[in-house]
This record gives structure tokens, C-alpha cells and sequence, in this order.
């Protein structure tokens, strides 16, 4: 599994190259939340292209990043989702919660943001 953030206006992306599972949620929890509180980001967006799997710890991480950036007045953006992933999202509730996009720059473009 590989973790690639990068930073961009106000927001970090994290492009996760791998499975979301509990073996991996703890690493990707701890890198994501000390990149984006490094970055100074406000809102994240989680590049989903090349996750071929995520369980329900998986979940749990998305919703725990979206409890702590809603709290401090942020959005949660999932990009790039298969059909499978996208299914889980519709099953499990976090469309709900999670803003789903096709891509980072159509989030970029709906927010007003440039450089997408």
C-alpha cells in the first residue's frame, strides 16, 4: 500500500494506492491527519482510483477524518471510485457524508478553486 499526499489551495489530496483494510487504516489514519494538519488544509479530498478494496475499518477511518473536519468547518471528498468501491459507499451510508466526485479537479471547479 502507498500513501501520496500533496497540497493544493486549501486542500490536501491523499491518493491511496492499495487495499483500505485493517491492517492498513492505522497507517493511513496517522499519515493523513499529520499531513493535513501540516498543510494547514481545510478541506481533503481521497483520491480512491487504486483502492481495489476497503472493509468496514476502512469506513470507519473515512468517517472518523469526516467527524474531525466537519468539526472544524471542512468537506470530505472521495474521487475516482470504481464501480465496487462506489457500491460499498451507497451500501454503508458514506455518500451521506462524503461528497462523491468523478475527479479532484471537478471538486476544484465546484468549489471555485484554480489549478485544479
Amino acid at each position: 500500500m502507498e500513501i501520496i499526499w500533496t497540497e493544493q489551495n486549501r486542500f490536501l489530496i491523499v491518493k491511496i494506492d492499495g487495499e483500505i483494510d485493517h491492517h492498513s487504516t492505522d497507517i493511513i489514519r496517522a499519515t493523513v491527519d499529520k499531513s493535513f494538519d501540516r498543510a494547514k488544509a481545510k478541506h481533503i479530498i481521497f483520491d480512491m482510483a487504486r483502492v481495489g478494496f476497503m472493509d468496514s475499518s476502512g469506513i470507519g477511518m473515512l468517517i472518523g477524518r469526516y467527524r474531525a473536519i466537519e468539526g472544524m468547518g471542512g468537506k470530505v471528498y472521495a474521487v475516482g471510485m470504481g464501480e465496487p468501491l462506489r457500491r460499498l459507499f451507497d451500501i454503508s451510508g458514506l455518500t451521506k457524508i462524503i461528497i462523491c466526485r468523478d475527479t479532484a479537479a471537478d471538486v476544484m471547479a465546484e468549489r471555485g478553486e484554480n489549478n485544479a
